[in-house]
């Protein structure tokens, strides 16, 4: 037995990254999964691998802003496998590199619309589904910046993830009692697309008290944590997975 057997999960930023080694773990853990990007070859190579291994998987292309990509992804979920278990709500948007002064207001809303406003549109129709179904695990990637540090530059990033915190906390306090949990996971830097050139990440190596930054699979076993029954009283937290950042700051 696989930790996930009979679980239905929506990933999404499920195309590269974070998500798609959390795709390629839960799969392995048995999920049937329900994944989003915004679209290209990339997601459906993932689904793709899914399958060739045995598993089940759904793509579901769309902008994880819009309302309507998220009645798309639960919609998916229900027709294909009967219901929905675990959400990853893994996608998000670096913005405006910039003092916070500088910052538009169309840059800043666009930040928040990504980063924040699209965890919030998940939750509105994540947590009706698994309502019908008794019990559901919701897991929303933020960040350690603009929680356990600032960064220059990163303003609209920083409020718009450390706005997800809130949002755990009202799902917690709407929903625990109805066998809903809520978590947010705080990866440190990890070897994605968003991490930049290999300066870039040498320097974000050297902001961890292990030196080194994540690769995307380290993160995914976090998020397997907080979604499957290794995690079942961890409601409302935030699991830093930051290779030291936040104690040494």
């Amino acid at each position: 037995m696989t930790s996930l057997n009979d679980k239905v999960a929506i990933i999404t930023g499920a195309s590269s990254g974070i998500g798609r080694a959390t795709a390629l773990l839960f799969a392995a853990e048995g999920a049937s999964l329900v994944l989003n990007a915004r679209g290209g070859e990339a997601l459906d190579e993932v689904v793709d691998r899914v399958r060739r291994a045995g598993g089940k998987a759904q793509a579901v292309r769309g902008d994880v802003a819009l309302a309507e990509t998220h009645e798309m992804l639960v919609d998916a979920a229900v027709s294909h496998y009967g219901g929905l278990d675990i959400a990853v709500n893994n996608t998000g948007a670096v913005g405006p590199i910039k003092p916070i002064a500088d910052v538009t207001l169309p840059e800043w809303q666009d930040t928040l619309a990504a980063n924040l406003t699209s965890a919030f549109l998940a939750a509105r129709l994540q947590v009706p589904a698994m309502l019908e179904h008794g019990s559901g695990a919701l897991v929303f990637v933020s960040t350690f910046v603009g929680t356990s540090v600032g960064i220059p530059g990163m303003g609209a990033y920083a409020a718009s993830k450390a706005g997800i915190m809130g949002l755990v906390k009202a799902i917690t306090a709407d929903y625990g009692s109805r066998n809903i949990r809520a978590n947010a996971l705080l990866p440190g830097g990890t070897d994605t697309p968003m991490a930049g050139d290999q300066a870039q990440k040498d320097w974000a190596a050297g902001l961890h008290a292990l030196k080194r930054i994540a690769k995307p699979e380290e993160i995914a076993q976090a998020a397997l944590f907080l979604a499957g029954p290794m995690g079942s009283f961890v409601a409302g937290s935030a699991l830093y997975a930051d290779g030291g950042n936040s104690a040494v700051k």
